[in-house]
């Protein structure tokens, strides 16, 4: 079996590196044939930078592309050799050479690699961002551009300095990319609304629809409208609730199971099909095998792919006739969260937030919120994570938990009471709506005439895989200290680089829940 070589998610093997299999399930010739399509998208970008060439077909392939080499997206070798096949044809066209030299994307001096593997990492992330942005028809130059510049400057040599200083332009440029999403979303769809979820599941035929895309979900429900189809969602979907322009479809019905790595045994012979259309997607076990459904980016030997025309519409019919042949659970069936609650509250994007930012501004006056924490980020499956639960158990009676991305299901279905009408726990959204947390928390520091780092909030995150490196890097860029992150530091920072970080933004590793709770609330 050939080697391989991936520290890019959390839990990579003894937090350093997995070199015979991916904990992911990803297999080494995958993992190669990884790192070759990012070499391939170097010299792509390389080579559209010496030429001045650009064109919208290597924008996209460099946005896919990165995407495709994220975490838990594309096991199918045949689908990532078609890719490679069709960035070297697009470099050619461009001008390029024949062929271009083998690159060593992680070999050299420590912190070098350390921080070319962060600048990396987090441009696939946005990578992932851009992609939804750019099937909603919204694209903004500086983003795309940055590709191409982030992607040569990989390949070039810079400074601890310069490294540095690259990666907080990037971070920046990422939330200009979150905006862009934000826009896209909601130009689409509406603004978001508070909205109650349930996730028993109705009997009758169904579809279950994960990942992040949005524009998938719209037409699946397009499709299976007035066929008798209930249509649920899964891991990070969940936010598409509070969309008006979704949640107008009444066979918009639920959400289904927990959190993305739940899913070899939420999915055990369920009798419906499953989309994936972004990351979050495993290896799949035999009992449900062949109702799993992959599209875009996705990728999995064997499974059946649903592909887009020329003008972005998917046709479904393979799933809406599997769902009616199998045709759901005879009686309704009772499920619940990990805490065992049923009903889930999504909807507080900013739209939501800042409509009662007054409301939220008179009781931190007041004292009756005394503290404000967002708590959020990736699930997965390493046993330290349930410090999130514990964490937002133990969150004092006047505080809020802001929280996004699928690190919420530890504790999204809690009832942890209200204040001032408002639910104490806030589900913003997916892990691109950081961009609403930033902006709820730059609206605070503006009405209290102080900085995000005098309010207080803090902020304790949950990492797995890249688009939380983006965030972190964004997060970072804008100045904002004191966050906790774990459930462990990045293998891929190397103990220079985290020394620079904690000693630069106080940033730091997570302890135990209590611990935490009381250096940040102050208490002896």
């Amino acid at each position: 079996m050939s080697e391989m070589f991936c520290f890019q998610c959390q839990q990579t093997a003894g937090n350093k590196g997995c070199t015979r299999v991916g904990v992911c399930g990803k297999q080494p010739e995958t993992a190669n044939l990884q790192d070759e399509l990012i070499c391939e998208l170097i010299h792509l970008a390389e080579t559209a930078m010496k030429n001045e060439c650009r064109t919208k077909t290597s924008d996209r392939l460099l946005v896919d592309g990165l995407f495709t080499t994220l975490t838990n997206v594309n096991f199918d070798n045949a689908s990532i050799r078609r890719f490679i096949d069709r960035i070297v044809s697009e470099r050619k066209k461009l001008g390029g050479t024949q062929d271009c030299p083998k690159l060593e994307l992680w070999k050299g001096e420590t912190d070098i690699v350390s921080l070319r593997s962060t600048l990396l990492f987090g441009m696939k992330g946005m990578a992932a961002y851009a992609h939804h942005s750019m099937n909603l028809g919204y694209e903004d130059d500086e983003v795309t551009a940055w590709f191409y510049k982030g992607l040569c400057a990989v390949n070039e040599e810079h400074t601890v300095e310069e490294w540095l200083a690259l990666i907080m332009e990037f971070g920046k440029v990422n939330l200009r990319c979150m905006e862009l999403l934000d826009s896209a979303n909601t130009g689409a769809f509406g603004t978001p609304v508070p909205t109650r979820v349930n996730v028993d599941i109705k009997a009758g035929p169904f579809i279950v629809i994960s990942g992040h895309d949005l524009k998938d979900l719209a037409q699946l429900l397009e499709q299976t409208k007035d066929k008798g189809i209930n249509i649920y969602t899964h891991g990070e979907m969940l936010p598409a609730h509070g969309y008006p322009e979704l949640k107008k479809y009444s066979h918009l019905a639920g959400n289904f199971g927990t959190a993305w790595q739940s899913q070899q045994k939420e999915f055990e012979n369920i009798p419906a099909p499953v989309l994936f259309t972004t990351n979050c997607l495993m290896p799949q076990r035999p009992s449900y095998r062949d109702r799993i459904y992959t599209t875009s980016v996705v990728g999995y030997d064997g499974l059946t792919h649903i592909t887009a025309d020329e003008h972005g519409n998917k046709d479904f019919t393979p799933l809406i006739e599997q769902a009616l042949e199998l045709g759901g659970y005879e009686h309704d069936r009772s499920m619940s969260g990990i805490n065992g609650g049923h009903m889930l509250t999504t909807g507080f994007a900013h739209g939501a937030v800042l409509a009662n930012a007054e409301k939220v501004v008179g009781a931190i006056k007041e004292g009756a919120i005394k503290h404000i924490f967002l708590v959020g980020g990736c699930d997965g499956a390493h046993p330290g994570r349930n410090y999130y639960t514990e964490f937002v158990k133990q969150t004092p009676m006047d505080t809020l938990v802001l929280t996004l991305a699928c690190g919420k299901y530890r504790f999204n279905d809690l009832d942890l009471g209200e204040i001032g009408g408002l639910p104490r726990i806030l589900d913003m959204g997916q892990c691109n709506d950081a961009y609403s947390a930033i902006k709820v928390a730059l609206a605070l520091a503006d009405a209290f005439e102080c900085s995000v780092n005098d309010l207080p909030l803090t902020l304790v995150l949950s990492w797995y895989e890249q688009k939380a490196v983006c965030i972190l890097l964004t997060l970072l860029s804008l100045g904002i200290k004191n966050m906790y992150l774990g459930p462990t530091l990045p293998a891929f920072l190397s103990e220079s680089v985290v020394k620079v970080l904690v000693d630069t933004y106080d940033l730091q590793p997570i302890t135990a829940p209590e611990q935490d709770m009381d250096a940040i609330l102050g208490r002896k």
